[in-house]
């Protein structure tokens, strides 16, 4: 028996909370991954999971021999990146994930930048909107917006995503200029179908720091940021949405920023990794790499804002 292969199977029936999923995911036979934990099992003599039809428990046994084989696993894996040189200088496999759209926009730029300057590096860049399990996954480094919840995680705070409400320069001057967040709702808007966008937006007072929800009733709802920009553009109507999705737009003159005084909290952006063990030269080469080019991005995009509020 392959103990190490035992372990790792275990690590994995665990963290995917099922034999079905683990198989999925490993590409292993549900009955082969079966019978291995059984034979590990026999082998130590002891019971490490509860299986039911609905889910798997640890026993008392199991959740040991779980934190032990973790342990195991991340200094074989620290051992081989010692050996292949993963310390002596930048290279190997570098796995990165983003939100969908900040990524395509922000993230891949940084990427194709890095990844010529260091051949010897390659990246796997996963693009979802579904916040994924580092450790779980593998994965070397994510671009995390919003607060940071996993205290197993390490991260760098880069900037903060800004909120904007935006409309068409004919669409405003046919319509005038809200001058508070109640006559934006009371002109044409668009809403989008993410994070309670198509009932209402979210405003601040800069000066007193409250902050308030305002039902809007959009003439249109999208399901996407992108496309409630295209639409606001069109002059369809005003739209709320983060500020580096509009940028493009607003550079462009397709859209003013309207409301500034009423901007809602930003979302903090952050570069986060796990907190276990030495960082690869690839990781520490791509973070400081990233970091203060993102960074500069955020403060370009703010100055696009400034030039575009009314």
């Amino acid at each position: 028996m392959d103990r190490l292969e035992a372990m790792a199977l275990l690590v994995a029936t665990v963290e995917c909370g099922s034999m079905s999923a683990a198989g999925r995911k490993l590409a292993v036979p549900v009955a082969t991954l079966s019978r291995k934990l059984s034979e590990l099992e026999a082998h130590l003599g002891v019971r490490l999971l509860t299986r039911s039809t609905r889910r798997l428990e640890l026993t008392e046994a199991g959740a040991a021999y779980l934190a032990a084989s973790r342990r195991i696993l991340e200094e074989v894996a620290e051992a081989e990146r010692e050996a292949t040189g993963e310390y002596l200088q930048p290279r190997g496999e570098l796995v990165l994930t983003s939100p969908l759209s900040f990524g395509r926009l922000h993230v891949l730029p940084i990427v194709n930048a890095f990844l010529s300057e260091n051949p010897e590096i390659s990246v796997r860049l996963g693009l979802s909107d579904q916040q994924m399990d580092l450790m779980g996954e593998h994965i070397d480094l994510a671009f995390r917006i919003g607060n940071l919840a996993d205290s197993q995680l390490v991260g760098r705070r880069i900037g903060d995503i800004r909120w904007v409400v935006v409309g068409a320069p004919d669409f405003l001057a046919a319509h005038g200029t809200p001058s508070v967040p109640a006559e934006a709702a009371a002109l044409p808007c668009v809403g989008v179908d993410y994070m309670h966008l198509a009932s209402s937006w979210r405003f601040r007072d800069l000066e007193t720091g409250a902050e308030h929800l305002q039902p809007v009733r959009p003439r249109l709802a999208v399901s996407t940021a992108h496309a409630a920009i295209d639409a606001a553009a069109a002059g369809m109507g005003l739209t709320q949405t983060v500020l580096y999705e509009a940028a493009p737009a607003i550079a462009a003159g397709k859209l003013k920023i309207v409301l500034p005084a009423y901007e809602a909290r930003p979302l903090p952006l952050s570069i986060v990794y796990p907190g276990r063990g030495r960082m690869p030269l690839k990781t520490r080469s791509f973070l400081d790499f990233a970091a203060p080019t993102l960074a500069a991005e955020m403060q370009r995009l703010d100055a696009i804002a400034r030039g575009a509020s009314l």
